[in-house]
């Protein structure tokens, strides 16, 4: 009876450093993941602010190119976007480039991509530049149905986009940047679902825009979800 005793006892000191044991590997283990997601963390927030600064030092280079030559586009400085309107490029409610839309396209891409390209330090950084299409809610307002209009405002500025990214091949721009323009574009079609709102209201006139946005790759963030995979 004593020995089976002490064999019991020898069983459950053996359980109980079994489970401190895995306790500890996983309570270090924890801790370890802890610690570099906050490194990854801040690291991705100084990432971003860099992001930021690059997509900021293209915007002031591309803006004071074009006030140079007198070619008006609005850009954001903060974030690189460049605003176009409808009218500035297309003929009224259509998908099709207007002779003055050509025009101004054949002066403002050549600038632009320049300003993006010609800067070594931010063009290792530009993963893709967007052409985005976006229409305001009222067009196509007769149709059946809220659904069958985002549709087919979807379609319309997606063909927007499209005519304008086509279009860029035509101007006379730099050929040298022909190879990572070919893996950089990309065309979307956003139809009414980001509108311009002033005042609390949406205006109709600077809703119906295409821009053109840069993507900035974040190393600190690829390179954490490398450690974790």
């Amino acid at each position: 009876m004593i020995r089976g005793r002490l064999t019991n006892s020898n069983n459950d000191v053996q359980e109980n450093v079994f489970w401190i044991t895995m306790t500890d590997l996983l309570l270090g283990l924890a801790v370890i993941f802890i610690v570099l997601f906050v490194l990854a963390m801040t690291g991705f927030t100084q990432a971003k602010l860099q992001e930021q600064q690059l997509k900021s030092e293209v915007a002031k280079d591309l803006a004071q190119e074009l006030n140079a030559k007198n070619i008006n586009a609005q850009i954001d400085l903060s974030t690189g976007a460049v605003k176009l309107s409808d009218l500035q490029l297309f003929e009224l409610g259509s998908y099709q480039l207007s002779e003055d839309g050509k025009a101004f396209l054949n002066k403002f891409i050549p600038i632009y991509l320049n300003a993006v390209y010609s800067n070594p330090k931010i063009a290792d950084k530009v993963v893709n530049i967007v052409i985005q299409g976006h229409t305001d809610s009222q067009s196509f307002a007769g149709v059946s149905s809220k659904d069958l209009q985002f549709v087919k405002n979807m379609e319309l500025s997606t063909q927007r986009a499209n005519e304008v990214a086509k279009y860029i091949f035509y101007t006379p721009y730099n050929k040298a940047y022909s190879a990572k323009l070919h893996k950089m574009l990309i065309v979307e079609g956003k139809s009414f679902s980001q509108p311009v709102i002033v005042n609390g209201k949406e205006d109709y006139n600077k809703s119906r825009r295409v821009e053109l946005q840069l993507v900035v790759k974040n190393s600190n963030l690829q390179d954490f979800m490398g450690i974790v995979k």
